[in-house]
């Protein structure tokens, strides 16, 4: 018999395509609540040595997670389930990797109130790459590598390393060589911690090394020697060692009983440092030092009261030890003593109070929110350990200092925000500025009140900042203490041209500094310059005006952990088309030709991508709206392009969406872009929904994923063209003084714009926005009754109250918001009192017609939820249409899940209902009443549509 389909001629084969495609259409559903857990993200990615190799992790939103090793030469997966913190080797042949346990079983014993030792463990799991085999160790709690491995790791048991499978079991571990016996001394105190096993395990043959009792550990940069302090509960191994895991053999730093903290060592391993009092450790107070071992000697190179050491000062309980890149400076922190607090006795009830006065630097909340960090405060000072001297850097006048040239720089930058702590409330963070000598501790100012980035170049010659009187960049040769205006050759701008606060807009930034400081790259909003910095020399273009001819933004990608740029070698860029927002990757090769050179241009988002250290691959990731950002390798040309991951294979079963900018002008004239999406299955003979979110401008979010999520408080863009919506995301520009009116005009027109294409359902409008976005929500639908609903998630509805209000979550006063920064008022109530009076929707709500959703939690760190309930009251006291949703003890944004869950619910019940005809859910028609909290959600469906 004939197949049936060889018979139905060619009307009936079209007939059976149109199905057929019609059928795989179908196929492609709508998202849906439920679909939110199936997508996973990818985090944790890292490329081997050899560039081989790449690993990332996969992870639902909650669940387990999964790692996976891709070797890029055959496409072969290797995946290690519950897989994380994973590590390459250094010679590419092995994965490692922590396995934490399942989810479900960590639930069911935390259900079940098990003890800390009865909770479930984790799995060290040894990937081996060539043969594809994992040798796993039961009950494991940490890993940990030295920055480039020798050929081992560590890592902590939680007790004796349970058998392993048969076939993967690892030899048993072996006792280090010349195990130290420390000489007869004090008795072992019974307050000091106790240290525990550590197993250091070589990767290719498996052999292990067991430490008993190890309280701190830390591997030389290299990786060759393991530094470790011993604390048992005997006392008769305690000490400081330095392990040779290959040979076995072990040197004794120092060997007795002692509190021993702060293990630090130099990058060259030929320095360590710790502190202790094992020289006092039979006292009743015994005193703390920094000892350091250095050429093979031990010695007490700080103890309280040497000179250098500020008097009433002490070293700090925390005092950060670090050694500078050349081992010959040893860094700690110091603090004022602080007095023995007396045994208390029988005390009356005391009041508790806080008392505001005029002249504090700070205002209560915000000194309570520093109070413990303050009362901690240290201040960095110096060991030279060659010259054995002891400098004080920073002082109570001076409390920060930034160090140079990898803390090995003549100079460190010393900075002070004290005198300017009130202006804080109402404008920015100013700070003084000091060249502090590292050798004698002596600090000259040579900036005061400043607000801009200030850095040192890598070799410590230069300080550069940018100043924002005169909008150019300066730098202080800091030998000569020489002041040059170094970019005053460039005639483009050096700042955001399109910031629009009303404060001086910041700078484009630095892309660092040629080899020997010898130049700086300086940015314009296209290009980038070389400067010199001793303005000898006029600036050259980099990269020659080929950004600012073809409207692309260039910015030089680091490939390489070198501190300076080598510009006689091509040098990676960064590109994005401004007009189209494109993105790619350019390379410049300073003074040949061509100049600029375009490896790859996309209507895709591009990471930037991290190179092999030993290979000529990177590994980045690239999306658009509707493409994941999945990791991709290719050389640094990107003449080949390959896929690696493949996060969200189902994506295919949705109705997704596209993305696509729109042009026009707003009401001023004011030449504008925005981002649209349609739905996947679009029709432009049908009419739609629209629905706008808006916030600031948002055309640069263009080729952004957004994976079906809750998310924290604003509509899921891809959910909501799935479901048939067309979204709309405007740009706004603004006019400082007139926020509000600003928003009107750019928002409308661009409605205007996407409603005159005719697919447009001009009743069926909505708008949602969070924070700053819902303070535009509330002002607009008191001025225009465009919308058919609309939602507003913590809005500012009056802008005189939220002027004096604080910001809980920092303890500041809001007022900077108004006068400087985003709400854009530029300046006081008294200054501009109308101004506030016509930005406030409170002031305009009687004109609303438009229902009103309002989201504010009650633990709104960022603005106040009386703002919220000022706004709802007022609309309900007018009897108009509005809802408010707080969910209990959530901040400026949702945290918990299952909360976000139930807004996003709500979200688009409300939407629904007003956009799409929907019945609306007991909730928008009835409420909840307090006597049903808790019992229901009133989520179930009322009314009709």
């Amino acid at each position: 018999m004939r197949p049936v389909l060889g018979r139905l001629g060619p009307l009936g084969l079209l007939f059976a395509a149109v199905c057929l495609h019609l059928s795989a259409f179908a196929q492609e559903r709508p998202l849906d609540h439920s679909d939110y857990d199936k997508w996973l993200s990818l985090r944790s990615q890292a490329i081997s040595a050899d560039g081989r190799f790449v690993q990332y992790v996969l992870a639902p939103p909650e669940g387990d997670a999964k790692l996976i090793v891709r070797d890029t030469a055959t496409g072969r997966d290797m995946a290690i389930e519950r897989g994380t913190n994973g590590r390459f080797s250094s010679d590419s042949k092995f994965a490692v990797c922590l396995v934490v346990p399942k989810k479900a079983d960590v639930d069911a014993a935390t259900k079940a109130k098990k003890k800390p030792d009865e909770m479930p463990k984790n799995e060290l799991a040894v990937l081996n790459l060539t043969t594809g085999e994992v040798v796993r160790t039961e009950r494991v709690d940490s890993l940990a590598f030295p920055g480039k491995d020798a050929g081992w790791f560590a890592f902590r048991p939680t007790k004796d390393p349970a058998p392993a499978p048969e076939g993967q079991k690892p030899p048993p571990a072996e006792e280090p060589k010349q195990t130290p016996q420390p000489p007869k001394g004090p008795q072992k105190k019974a307050s000091d911690p106790l240290g525990s096993k550590l197993v250091l395990q070589e990767l290719a043959t498996g052999r292990r090394l067991l430490l008993e009792d190890v309280l701190h550990f830390s591997w030389t940069e290299d990786g060759k020697s393991l530094v470790y302090v011993v604390s048992g509960k005997s006392g008769a191994n305690d000490g400081v060692f330095v392990l040779d895991p290959s040979s076995g053999d072990t040197n004794t730093v120092f060997a007795g009983v002692g509190a021993v903290a702060n293990l630090t060592v130099s990058d060259s391993g030929g320095e360590i440092a710790f502190t202790s009092n094992h020289q006092t450790y039979d006292q009743k107070e015994p005193a703390k030092a920094v000892y350091c071992w250095r050429n093979g000697q031990l010695s007490n190179v700080i103890e309280n009261g040497m000179p250098g050491i500020p008097a009433g000062w002490e070293i700090a309980s925390n005092p950060g030890l670090d050694f500078s890149k050349s081992g010959s400076r040893l860094y700690f922190s110091t603090a004022p003593a602080k007095p023995k607090e007396e045994p208390k006795g029988d005390e009356q009830e005391k009041p508790v109070l806080d008392v505001w006065n005029w002249k504090d630097p700070l205002l209560q909340p915000m000194q309570l929110r520093q109070a413990s960090a303050e009362i901690n405060r240290t201040f960095r000072a110096v060991c030279h350990l060659n010259e054995g001297t002891i400098v004080q850097l920073a002082t109570k006048d001076m409390p920060d200092v930034t160090l140079s040239q990898e803390g090995d720089g003549r100079y460190a930058l010393g900075s002070s925000s004290l005198p300017y702590r009130q202006l804080v409330s109402w404008d920015t963070t100013y700070r003084d500025l000091y060249l502090v000598d590292v050798a004698t501790g002596k600090a000259k100012q040579f900036l005061t009140q400043h607000d801009g980035p200030v850095s040192f170049s890598p070799q410590g010659k230069f300080i550069t900042w940018f100043d924002n009187d005169v909008r150019q960049w300066f730098a202080l040769n800091v030998l000569t203490h020489d002041k040059y205006p170094i970019t005053s050759g460039i005639r483009h701008p050096l700042f955001d041209e399109l910031d629009d606060h009303p404060a001086p807009p910041p700078p484009y930034g630095l892309g660092g500094w040629t080899t020997d400081d010898a130049s700086v790259v300086v940015y314009d909003r296209f290009d980038a310059w070389i400067v010199d910095p001793t303005a000898k020399d006029r600036p050259v273009c980099l990269t020659g005006g080929y950004g600012r001819i073809r409207n692309v933004q260039l910015r030089i990608v680091r490939l390489d952990t070198e501190r300076a740029l080598n510009v006689e070698k091509p040098i990676l860029l960064k590109a994005e088309d401004l007009e189209t927002r494109d993105e790619g990757f350019f390379s410049v090769r300073w003074r040949q030709m061509p100049l600029v050179e375009k490896l790859v241009l996309e209507p895709k988002a591009f990471s930037n991508p991290v190179k092999a250290e030993n290979a000529d691959r990177v590994v980045y990731t690239k999306q658009s709206f509707s493409e994941f950002p999945n990791l991709w390798v290719a050389s640094t040309s990107f003449a080949q392009q390959t896929q690696v991951s493949d996060a969200n294979p189902q994506q295919s079963d949705y109705n997704w969406g596209t993305s696509e900018l729109v042009f026009w002008r707003s009401a001023d004239g004011v030449p504008l872009s925005g981002v649209l999406y349609k739905p996947e299955n679009f029709d432009p003979g049908k009419s739609y929904p629209l629905l706008v979110y808006i916030y600031e401008r948002l055309s640069d979010t263009l080729h952004a994923y957004t994976p079906p999520a809750p998310g924290s408080s604003s509509i899921n863009t891809s959910f909501y063209v799935s479901r048939g919506y067309v979204v709309f995301r405007p740009d706004i520009p603004y006019t400082v003084g007139y926020p509000g009116d600003s928003c009107m005009k750019a928002v409308l027109s661009g409605i205007q714009e996407v409603a005159g294409r005719g697919y447009i359902d001009p009743k069926r409008i909505g708008i949602q926005g969070h924070s700053w976005g819902g303070y535009q929500i509330a002002y607009m639908v008191t001025q225009t009754n465009l919308f058919a609903c609309a939602e507003a998630g913590a809005p500012v509805s009056n802008m005189i109250s939220a002027y004096g209000g604080i910001r809980y979550g920092t303890g500041m006063s809001r007022m900077f918001q108004y006068e400087k920064t985003q709400s854009r008022i530029g300046g006081t109530i008294w200054d501009y009192p109308l101004r506030f009076i016509e930005n406030s929707p409170i002031f305009w709500v009687d004109k609303v017609s438009t229902p009103l959703l309002i989201l504010h939690n009650d633990n709104d760190g960022a603005v106040p939820w009386t703002q919220g309930i000022e706004l709802f009251t007022a609309l309900r006291r007018l009897g108009k249409p509005s809802w408010l949703v707080n969910y209990n003890g959530e901040d400026h944004g949702i945290g918990k899940r299952v909360n976000q869950k139930d807004w996003a619910i709500r979200m688009q019940q409300f939407f629904d209902h007003y956009l799409m005809g929907a019945p609306a859910p007991a909730w928008l028609l009835e409420g909840v009443p307090a006597t049903a909290k808790g019992k229901s959600l009133g989520l179930e469906i009322k009314g009709g549509g």
